[in-house]
């Protein structure tokens, strides 16, 4: 296989990959990325692992033989490394892999100030990496949209100082960060996130019930997949009749509309459900999603209106279906499970309710349109209570009660 041809590939799926290198490691292909950071920051991105990934590496493994798909990848903050004649070292690429990050930084000089200090001993809240002066907040020491949002929220309320997701895409660095911290403070006094706090906070959106919708969307939905699907519903009397958080895995498209489909309908009139933007926003789905109890997320934009708004429906009573993985898997395989959904179980007290969907990724991979008559199996775990547990927890026992529960047909 000519490895270039999977490099020119890669590099067609997005504008964001200015150089892309396919080497073969431990027996599989292995995709080192340095990403063109001046279009991430015009298009303002800040979740740059999930654009990479999502929309270039795991659209190439969509469509290419399992022999051929990309099984690992690095993305990198510095360009690929050259040989004197100007062509990618393949061996520097090697040791790359498996090189330690932190010896990049050594002999950095930090500054000594109350300001860097006070931010670098926030950010170590957030990360188990070393910090440096040029580590990348997100390549670098692993922050999320999660941690972004209490990053912001600690600047705000510690410096006097609002940053926005347009602003932080251009000051993605520990310094960079620290530099405009510096200049635009107007105090220095540390305060510490609160999330109780930050999500009762009022906002002008307000949840648009469709209770007749939604029964209308059941009383269609069940008896067709039942029929197409033989779709089977396990465990229903696990399903509380108080407030929860229902944490499906996610393996296809359908997944929602089979959690639809199976719910109670006094329950499902009181169910909101998340989904992303970029896919339920479109011309197609969003009437759907505006008449669905959907709410509709972006993970670069305005992250902390954002989560306000997932936390709407526990605080009005309702039940709120998010799915902890945060994508469809494209192998099957469940994908690490984000903390989102636990910090919300944790700060408004109220269970999580494990969901196994077993065969909707064989009736309908990533990719396909029409869905295969494949058997599907939607099975209701015991739930599982917050108290006494911290959101790390929780989040790995749902993972691991649904992993347990994982069957193939």
């Amino acid at each position: 296989m000519d490895l270039h041809k999977i490099e020119e590939k890669l590099s067609s799926y997005t504008l964001f990959i200015k150089e892309v290198a396919v080497i073969v490691h431990n027996g599989t292909f292995f995709a080192i990325v340095y990403p063109d950071f001046n279009a991430l920051k015009e298009a303002k991105i800040i979740n740059i692992e999930e654009e990479i990934r999502w929309y270039a590496i795991e659209l190439y493994n969509m469509q290419a033989e399992e022999s051929l798909k990309i099984k690992g990848y690095k993305i990198l903050t510095v360009p690929l490394p050259k040989t004197v004649l100007g062509d990618v070292d393949l061996e520097a690429l090697k040791e790359l892999i498996s090189s330690d990050k932190e010896s990049d930084f050594i002999g950095e000089v930090e500054p000594d100030d109350e300001v860097y200090g006070t931010l670098k001993a926030y950010i170590s809240t957030l990360t188990k990496s070393k910090i440096f002066p040029s580590s990348h907040l997100e390549l670098d020491l692993g922050l999320d949209s999660l941690n972004y949002v209490e990053l912001f929220v600690f600047i705000e309320q510690s410096f006097g100082v609002k940053i926005d997701e347009a602003t932080f895409s251009n000051i993605m660095s520990v310094k960079s960060l620290y530099e405009y911290v510096k200049n635009s403070r107007v105090k220095v006094t540390p305060a510490m996130p609160n999330w109780g706090e930050i999500l009762q906070e009022s906002i002008d959106e307000k949840l648009i019930y469709s209770p007749i919708v939604m029964s209308i969307y059941k009383t269609v939905l069940f008896p067709l997949f039942r029929l197409y699907f033989r779709l089977e519903a396990v465990g229903v009397e696990n399903i509380p009749t108080y407030p929860c958080i229902i944490a499906p895995s996610h393996q296809s498209m359908l997944d929602g509309f089979l959690i639809e489909s199976i719910l109670p309908y006094k329950i499902l009139k009181k169910s909101f459900f998340l989904a992303y933007k970029q896919v339920f926003g479109t011309t197609l789905l969003a009437p759907i999603s505006k008449h669905g109890q959907t709410i509709l997320i972006d993970a670069n934009y305005n992250l902390k209106h954002t989560m306000q708004q997932c936390a709407l429906p526990l605080r009005e009573g309702n039940n709120l279906v998010i799915f902890p993985e945060g994508a469809r898997t494209r192998d099957r395989k469940l994908l690490e499970f984000r903390p989102f959904f636990a910090m919300l179980s944790k700060t408004f007290n109220i269970p999580i309710l494990p969901v196994v969907i077993d065969g909707s990724f064989e009736a309908l991979q990533a990719g396909k349109i029409v869905p295969r008559p494949k058997k599907i199996r939607v099975t209701f775990l015991t739930p599982i209570a917050p108290e006494g547990l911290s959101s790390d927890e929780i989040t790995q026992m749902t993972k691991k009660e649904i992993q347990s529960h994982f069957r193939a047909f």
